[in-house]
């Protein structure tokens, strides 16, 4: 199997939890945060949705500048819009997985902000920092729903809302 085939596998796994998390995002509570230094629910599950697009950028570019290229999210105005943006990162994603060399992975990219370099590491460090920030923005995601009462999905196994506990 290519690391490429590895990646996208990954990729399709984490997805799967990634949505099931989602759909459960209240649109009634977007604009909910747990602390005056948090995110909103809306700001964080929006990140969610378009990190899988980042595989995409990171394959296609070499670096993102935030100096000349300002951050700013998808506007999102419903749960559907949510599933919507997320479904069109992964599919992004998975096509830039799908028709990507494997060469590829080694090249550098590098985030910054002007001069001021955040980080520059191979494609493959880049790529697998976008899975990992999935999975730990979907962590808080999940104690963001667990503080508003919503029931919790499973990741790699039932939830304790799905055992009955």
């Amino acid at each position: 199997m290519t690391q490429m085939q590895l990646l996208l596998t990954e990729l399709e796994n984490e997805a799967n939890t990634t949505r099931k998390m989602l759909e459960r995002v209240p649109a009634d509570k977007f604009d909910w945060k747990p602390h005056p230094k948090s995110g909103t629910l809306k700001w964080l599950a929006t990140h969610i949705a378009e990190l899988p697009g980042w595989v995409e950028m990171t394959l296609h570019t070499s670096e993102l500048d935030f100096a000349s290229n300002p951050y700013k999210q998808e506007t999102i105005e419903s749960t559907d819009d949510l599933l919507a943006y997320f479904n069109r990162s992964l599919s992004q994603g998975k096509a830039a997985l799908q028709g990507g060399k494997d060469e590829q992975l080694a090249d550098s990219w590098t985030l910054r902000n002007g001069d001021q370099v955040y980080s520059t590491r191979s494609k493959a460090e880049v790529i697998r920092m976008a899975y990992c920030q999935t999975v730990h923005h979907r962590a808080q995601l999940g104690v963001y729903l667990r503080l508003l009462d919503v029931p919790i999905p499973g990741s790699y196994g039932p939830s304790a809302d799905e055992m009955n506990f």
